[in-house]
């Protein structure tokens, strides 16, 4: 049973970005941007912490598609997978030119796959949309 601190932890954490990244140029984005938005954002590097800090739920979970200290595409399966992770919304960001990986990623069950560079242009929206709907 969880104590009140704990149920306090996870409300605060509807509010959070949670990254799966290794680029830190968009490390550096996301974080200014999340600032912005007046959400605060972790980072994580591998698929073990990833799981384990999407139980806190998020308002989103943003994934780079080319990361490679993960697979992002089983990542995205056990996500979707496990009941109590799979309604995190999940945004992932790839190359304009891996059409094949956009589509892998869609199919695995990411609700929303970008470029990288619409990514980047629309991000302070983006966090802005999912600070208001959390």
């Amino acid at each position: 049973m969880p104590t009140e601190n704990e149920k306090e932890d996870k409300k605060d954490d509807k509010k959070n970005v949670l990254a799966v990244l290794e680029d830190l140029f968009f490390t550096v984005k996301i974080n200014e941007s999340a600032k912005r938005a007046g959400m605060p954002v972790e980072f994580v590097k591998s698929e073990t912490d990833a799981l384990d800090r999407a139980r806190r739920g998020p308002a989103v979970m943003i994934i780079d598609l080319n990361c490679r200290s993960i697979d992002p595409l089983q990542l995205i399966r056990a996500l979707k997978a496990d009941p109590s992770l799979r309604n995190i919304k999940l945004i992932g960001y790839v190359s304009h030119v891996q059409g094949e990986l956009k589509q892998q990623a869609q199919e695995a069950g990411c609700d929303t796959v970008m470029p990288r560079s619409a990514f980047s242009q629309n991000l302070q929206q983006i966090l802005k949309r999912h600070a208001s709907a959390s």
